[in-house]
Formats: structure tokens, C-alpha cells, sequence
């Protein structure tokens, strides 16, 4: 099993947050973010086609690593990890998430937005932790708030990023990656315009990693 940390570490700098209506739009979805050098996807669950999306995903391009997204529940982590799920991602923390996780041995990250809730993943071992929403300054002032107490632990902040602060975030050194939606707009999607979302992968590949951090 990869570990949270190596699978962020890859997505560096953003990762891509998809949303997919149409299972036939996976994977040439997929396809093109990985021509713009993205390799590490995040398709979430908020559509009847998610887990479906996944599934196909993972039998055309086996060099992708996908997760599945807006895991609420331990029944949609059993159900991703049966799609084919590399990972889950949550966009909160419960202790009954954190032990159905464990028990499948599928990698997870779970949002925070409290120190309360950092200092209670961190104590069952989660050092890897989605920040969510981390939209404006408030999520960069909460990423320098949190470098104090929180050393260890490292975020990938979602909710609110964009190109004009993607950079911004990566600049902090508690930052590992990315979570974007931008990457691939429903309208993109809707107009198979992958060529589109090629040119979108390529330019945030293309942004200079500040200040990475060991995971």
C-alpha cells in the first residue's frame, strides 16, 4: 500500500478535483490531465457516476493514481475501494471514518479546518490532512497559524484555490499540495474539449515548487 504522504508528494503541485456526470467522460477526462502532466486524480463521489468513473479510470490507465473524493461514510470507502480507489478523501474528520479506513487498509485524507479537529487526527497518526475550505487569505492564515502548534503535519489545502493563489499556497512549507477544481470545468467536460484541459494541467504543472517539504 502507498503511503498518504508519497501519494501527495506525486500530486505536487495541484490535485486535480474532478467531477463527473457521464462515465464516458472519464477517462478521456483522465487522458488529458495526464498529458498535461498530472498523474494523480481525485474523482469525487458527488455524482451517481463517480464510482463507475473510477472503476474505468483505473482499467484504461493502470499509470494513474486515482482516489475518490467526498467520502462521507465507511459504505463509500468500501464501495471506492472495490471501484478500484488508490486512496479516499474526506471533506471532514470522524473517528469512525479514521478506523473504517484502517481496517481496509486504504490510504486517507481527511479535511480539517479547527485545530481541535488537526489535534485529533494527528493523535490516531494522521499527519497528511486536507484543509478544507481553504478559500482567500483565511486558508493562508490558518496554514501560518497552524505551522506552530502542528509541525509535523503537512495539507493540501482545497476549497477556494485558483491559479492566481495556487502559488501563494505553495509557498507555505506545511503545504504539500494542491486540491483543484479548476483543473476541469463541467463546461470543459461537457464540450470534450480535452485539448482545454490539457492546456489548464500543463500551466499549473508548469508552476515552480516552492519550498518542498518532506512528507
Amino acid at each position: 500500500m502507498v503511503a498518504m504522504a508519497d501519494i501527495l508528494a506525486c500530486a505536487r503541485p495541484v490535485l486535480p478535483v474532478l467531477v463527473i456526470d457521464r462515465p464516458e467522460h472519464a477517462v478521456p477526462l483522465a487522458r488529458a490531465l495526464l498529458q498535461g502532466g498530472l498523474d494523480v486524480l481525485e474523482v469525487t463521489l458527488r455524482t451517481a457516476s463517480g464510482l463507475e468513473a473510477i472503476r474505468l479510470i483505473r482499467q484504461a490507465l493502470p499509470e494513474v493514481i486515482v482516489g475518490a473524493g467526498t467520502v462521507c461514510t465507511a459504505r463509500q470507502l468500501s464501495q471506492a475501494q472495490q471501484a478500484g480507489a488508490q486512496f479516499a478523501v474526506s471533506p471532514g474528520f470522524s473517528t469512525g471514518l479514521a478506523q473504517a479506513a484502517r481496517e481496509q487498509g486504504l490510504p486517507w485524507l481527511p479535511g480539517v479546518m479547527t485545530p481541535s479537529e488537526t489535534l485529533q487526527a494527528q493523535e490516531l497518526g494522521y499527519q497528511q490532512l486536507k484543509l478544507f475550505p481553504a478559500g482567500g487569505t483565511r486558508g493562508l492564515e490558518l496554514l501560518d497559524s497552524f505551522a506552530g502548534p502542528f509541525p509535523d503535519v503537512r495539507f493540501c489545502p482545497t476549497g477556494g484555490v485558483s491559479p492566481g493563489n495556487l502559488s501563494d499556497f505553495l509557498q507555505r512549507t506545511n503545504v504539500i499540495c494542491c486540491g483543484g477544481s479548476w483543473l476541469a470545468p463541467r463546461e470543459l467536460i461537457e464540450a470534450q474539449d480535452w485539448a482545454a484541459i490539457t492546456e489548464l494541467a500543463q500551466q499549473a504543472s508548469r508552476l515552480s515548487s516552492h519550498g518542498v517539504v518532506p512528507a
